[in-house]
């Protein structure tokens, strides 16, 4: 089963059981947002997303809710960071599993050493590669800092 299908029929059930539990409240309204987004990606680019591109769409939300969980943080709003934090998690479970630190940093090593980088000016071009690489199990700001890292242990 393809992965906006999984979305649709869990959207489904969760429809189905939303009147039993918040739980599915949330999840349902979760994944109504999400399937929007899709949708609006869809008719932006005029077709079909396929699997990989529909993993991009729920990074782009993961990473939105992050930013939202950072702001209702620092604003004290703890009650709506939770909120985020459970849409997040509920997001996370249609995403592949993550790397470990470890795990990435020798994808990152490994891509360094096929393009031959020497310095700051090829950081974009690696991470680049490595994100392809990676398709989603890792996140873009780990990326980021470990290219930095090495990159500049190698200069």
């Amino acid at each position: 089963m393809d992965l906006k299908n999984k979305l649709q029929l869990d959207m489904k059930n969760a429809l189905k059981a939303a009147s039993k539990s918040d739980e599915e409240k949330l999840k349902l309204s979760t994944l109504r947002l999400l399937m929007a987004e899709i949708k609006n990606v869809e008719i932006a680019e005029k077709k079909e997303l396929s699997n990989e591109e529909i993993i991009e769409v729920i990074s782009r939300q993961v990473k939105k809710q992050k930013e939202a969980i950072e702001s209702y943080n620092k604003a004290e709003r703890k009650e709506l960071a939770q909120k985020e934090q459970k849409e997040m998690h509920i997001l996370q479970t249609y995403m592949p599993a993550q790397l470990t630190e470890q795990e990435v940093r020798e994808v990152v090593v490994s891509v360094l050493k096929d393009m031959g980088a020497m310095g700051p000016q090829d950081m974009g071009k690696v991470i680049k590669g490595v994100m392809a690489c990676l398709k989603g199990r890792a996140d873009g700001k780990m990326v980021n800092e470990l290219v930095r890292e090495l990159i500049e242990k190698g200069s």
